[in-house]
Protein backbone atom coordinates (compact mmCIF):
# COMPACT_ATOMS: atom_id res chain seq x y z
CA UNK A 1 0.00 0.00 0.00
CA UNK A 2 1.25 3.57 -1.06
CA UNK A 3 2.23 5.56 1.96
CA UNK A 4 0.05 8.08 0.67
CA UNK A 5 -2.84 6.12 0.83
CA UNK A 6 -1.47 4.78 4.76
CA UNK A 7 -1.53 8.03 5.98
CA UNK A 8 -4.86 8.78 4.79
CA UNK A 9 -6.20 5.89 5.99
CA UNK A 10 -4.96 6.64 9.61
CA UNK A 11 -6.02 10.21 9.45
CA UNK A 12 -9.56 9.22 8.18
CA UNK A 13 -9.69 6.57 11.22
CA UNK A 14 -8.51 8.79 13.57
CA UNK A 15 -10.70 11.55 12.97
CA UNK A 16 -13.73 9.43 13.40
CA UNK A 17 -12.51 8.19 16.75
CA UNK A 18 -11.22 11.71 18.23
CA UNK A 19 -15.04 12.82 17.44
CA UNK A 20 -16.18 10.01 19.46
CA UNK A 21 -14.14 10.03 22.36
CA UNK A 22 -12.81 13.37 22.52
CA UNK A 23 -8.93 14.20 22.34
CA UNK A 24 -8.24 12.68 25.90
CA UNK A 25 -10.41 9.72 25.28
CA UNK A 26 -8.85 9.18 22.18
CA UNK A 27 -6.58 5.70 22.47
CA UNK A 28 -4.02 5.19 19.57
CA UNK A 29 -4.46 1.73 20.15
CA UNK A 30 -8.36 2.30 18.94
CA UNK A 31 -6.89 4.25 16.23
CA UNK A 32 -4.70 1.48 15.19
CA UNK A 33 -7.47 -1.03 15.03
CA UNK A 34 -9.73 1.24 13.37
CA UNK A 35 -7.06 2.28 10.20
CA UNK A 36 -5.77 -1.62 10.04
CA UNK A 37 -2.01 -0.56 11.19
CA UNK A 38 0.07 -0.99 13.83
CA UNK A 39 0.71 1.84 16.59
CA UNK A 40 4.21 1.60 14.92
CA UNK A 41 3.12 2.54 11.66
CA UNK A 42 1.31 6.00 13.07
CA UNK A 43 4.53 6.91 15.55
CA UNK A 44 6.45 6.66 11.85
CA UNK A 45 4.02 8.84 10.16
CA UNK A 46 2.90 11.28 12.55
CA UNK A 47 4.85 11.34 16.06
CA UNK A 48 2.94 11.73 19.07
CA UNK A 49 -1.28 11.71 19.51
CA UNK A 50 -1.23 14.98 19.65
CA UNK A 51 0.64 15.88 16.36
CA UNK A 52 -1.50 13.58 14.45
CA UNK A 53 -4.92 15.32 15.82
CA UNK A 54 -3.35 18.56 14.56
CA UNK A 55 -2.51 17.00 11.57
CA UNK A 56 -5.71 16.02 11.37
CA UNK A 57 -7.35 19.70 11.41
CA UNK A 58 -4.98 21.45 9.73
CA UNK A 59 -5.82 18.62 6.69
CA UNK A 60 -9.49 20.10 6.92
CA UNK A 61 -8.87 23.13 6.71
CA UNK A 62 -6.98 23.36 3.29
CA UNK A 63 -8.85 24.92 0.84
CA UNK A 64 -11.70 26.13 2.51
CA UNK A 65 -11.44 29.33 1.24
CA UNK A 66 -11.47 27.92 -2.50
CA UNK A 67 -14.90 26.66 -1.86
CA UNK A 68 -16.33 29.90 -1.96
CA UNK A 69 -13.78 31.87 -4.30
CA UNK A 70 -16.27 31.83 -7.77
CA UNK A 71 -19.30 32.61 -5.69
CA UNK A 72 -17.71 35.85 -4.65
CA UNK A 73 -15.76 37.08 -7.81
CA UNK A 74 -19.18 36.38 -8.98
CA UNK A 75 -20.12 39.11 -6.37
CA UNK A 76 -17.82 41.63 -6.66
CA UNK A 77 -19.06 41.97 -10.43
CA UNK A 78 -22.60 41.80 -9.66
CA UNK A 79 -24.90 44.62 -11.25
CA UNK A 80 -27.87 43.15 -10.02
CA UNK A 81 -27.15 42.88 -6.26
CA UNK A 82 -30.22 40.98 -4.66
CA UNK A 83 -30.15 37.71 -6.58
CA UNK A 84 -26.67 37.68 -7.05
CA UNK A 85 -26.41 37.74 -2.66
CA UNK A 86 -28.79 35.33 -2.12
CA UNK A 87 -27.13 32.95 -4.51
CA UNK A 88 -23.76 33.67 -2.32
CA UNK A 89 -25.88 32.98 1.15
CA UNK A 90 -27.30 29.82 -0.31
CA UNK A 91 -23.92 28.46 -1.32
CA UNK A 92 -22.80 29.67 2.07
CA UNK A 93 -25.41 28.15 4.41
CA UNK A 94 -25.45 24.80 2.40
CA UNK A 95 -21.61 24.63 2.51
CA UNK A 96 -21.07 25.32 6.16
CA UNK A 97 -23.43 23.40 7.39
CA UNK A 98 -22.36 20.08 5.72
CA UNK A 99 -22.07 17.87 9.06
CA UNK A 100 -18.59 16.84 8.29
CA UNK A 101 -17.79 20.69 8.48
CA UNK A 102 -19.34 20.91 11.75
CA UNK A 103 -17.99 17.73 13.39
CA UNK A 104 -14.35 19.28 12.83
CA UNK A 105 -15.49 22.81 14.00
CA UNK A 106 -17.04 21.47 17.23
CA UNK A 107 -13.91 19.03 17.85
CA UNK A 108 -12.03 22.09 17.55
CA UNK A 109 -13.71 24.19 19.99
CA UNK A 110 -13.63 21.43 22.66
CA UNK A 111 -10.01 21.13 22.48
CA UNK A 112 -9.27 24.76 22.16
CA UNK A 113 -7.95 25.63 25.72
CA UNK A 114 -5.53 22.07 25.20
CA UNK A 115 -4.73 23.56 21.79
CA UNK A 116 -5.20 27.21 21.52
CA UNK A 117 -2.64 27.34 18.73
CA UNK A 118 -4.19 25.17 16.63
CA UNK A 119 -7.50 26.59 17.25
CA UNK A 120 -6.01 30.17 16.04
CA UNK A 121 -4.63 28.44 12.62
CA UNK A 122 -8.40 27.10 12.29
CA UNK A 123 -9.93 30.26 12.60
CA UNK A 124 -7.22 32.18 10.62
CA UNK A 125 -7.62 29.77 8.04
CA UNK A 126 -11.28 29.10 7.97
CA UNK A 127 -13.55 32.40 8.98
CA UNK A 128 -10.51 34.30 8.71
CA UNK A 129 -10.00 33.58 4.93
CA UNK A 130 -13.72 33.63 4.32
CA UNK A 131 -14.29 37.24 5.65
CA UNK A 132 -11.70 38.83 4.24
CA UNK A 133 -12.38 37.82 0.81
CA UNK A 134 -16.05 38.41 1.31
CA UNK A 135 -14.83 41.79 3.11
CA UNK A 136 -13.38 42.60 -0.46
CA UNK A 137 -16.04 41.75 -2.66
CA UNK A 138 -18.11 43.97 -0.57
CA UNK A 139 -15.21 46.83 -0.87
CA UNK A 140 -15.56 46.45 -4.41
CA UNK A 141 -19.27 46.84 -4.37
CA UNK A 142 -19.27 50.13 -2.14
CA UNK A 143 -16.48 51.04 -4.52
CA UNK A 144 -19.18 50.73 -7.26
CA UNK A 145 -22.18 52.88 -4.89
CA UNK A 146 -23.83 48.97 -4.86
CA UNK A 147 -23.24 49.14 -0.91
CA UNK A 148 -22.80 51.23 2.04
CA UNK A 149 -19.92 49.81 4.09
CA UNK A 150 -17.25 51.56 6.11
CA UNK A 151 -15.71 48.57 7.67
CA UNK A 152 -15.87 45.97 5.57
CA UNK A 153 -14.66 43.36 7.59
CA UNK A 154 -17.20 44.38 9.90
CA UNK A 155 -19.56 44.06 7.25
CA UNK A 156 -19.36 40.59 6.07
CA UNK A 157 -19.04 38.81 9.63
CA UNK A 158 -22.44 40.22 9.90
CA UNK A 159 -23.77 39.07 6.50
CA UNK A 160 -22.29 35.16 7.17
CA UNK A 161 -23.94 35.13 10.37
CA UNK A 162 -27.18 36.37 9.66
CA UNK A 163 -26.87 33.20 7.11
CA UNK A 164 -25.84 30.77 9.24
CA UNK A 165 -26.47 31.86 12.85
CA UNK A 166 -29.27 29.63 13.19
CA UNK A 167 -28.65 26.28 11.55
CA UNK A 168 -25.44 26.23 12.79
CA UNK A 169 -25.84 27.14 16.37
CA UNK A 170 -28.26 24.31 16.61
CA UNK A 171 -26.14 21.47 15.53
CA UNK A 172 -22.93 22.56 17.48
CA UNK A 173 -25.56 22.75 20.92
CA UNK A 174 -27.73 19.38 19.63
CA UNK A 175 -25.68 17.36 17.85
CA UNK A 176 -25.70 15.97 14.27
CA UNK A 177 -29.34 14.57 14.71
CA UNK A 178 -30.43 17.95 13.57
CA UNK A 179 -31.26 18.20 10.26
CA UNK A 180 -32.52 20.97 7.83
CA UNK A 181 -34.49 20.64 4.74
CA UNK A 182 -33.19 22.28 1.94
CA UNK A 183 -35.65 24.97 1.51
CA UNK A 184 -35.44 25.48 5.35
CA UNK A 185 -31.57 26.67 4.56
CA UNK A 186 -32.20 28.79 2.17
CA UNK A 187 -35.20 30.66 3.80
CA UNK A 188 -32.66 31.86 6.22
CA UNK A 189 -30.16 32.66 3.94
CA UNK A 190 -32.61 34.59 1.46
CA UNK A 191 -34.34 36.38 4.38
CA UNK A 192 -30.45 37.14 5.63
CA UNK A 193 -30.06 38.94 2.47
CA UNK A 194 -32.94 41.05 2.71
CA UNK A 195 -31.61 42.00 6.53
CA UNK A 196 -28.55 42.69 4.88
CA UNK A 197 -29.53 45.13 2.18
CA UNK A 198 -31.53 46.90 5.05
CA UNK A 199 -28.97 47.78 6.80
CA UNK A 200 -26.10 47.78 3.91
CA UNK A 201 -27.98 48.64 0.84
CA UNK A 202 -28.06 51.51 -1.09
CA UNK A 203 -31.06 53.87 -1.06
CA UNK A 204 -32.84 56.71 -2.83
CA UNK A 205 -30.36 59.70 -2.59
CA UNK A 206 -27.22 57.76 -1.29
CA UNK A 207 -24.26 58.86 -2.35
CA UNK A 208 -21.31 55.59 -3.65
CA UNK A 209 -18.81 55.30 -1.25
CA UNK A 210 -15.82 57.74 -1.38
CA UNK A 211 -18.25 60.63 -2.36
Amino acid sequence: MAQAEVRRRIMDAALEVFLRDGYVGAKTDEIAAAAGASKQTIYKHFGRKEALFEQIVLDRLTGIDEIFQDALRKLAAADDLEPTLREVARNFVHALTRPAHLRVRRLVIAEAGRFPNLGNAYFEAGPGRVHAALAAAFEQLAGRGLLRVEDAVLAANHFTWLVTSIPVNKVMFCGDEVTFRDAELEHYADSAVRVFLAAYGVRVGDQPAGQ
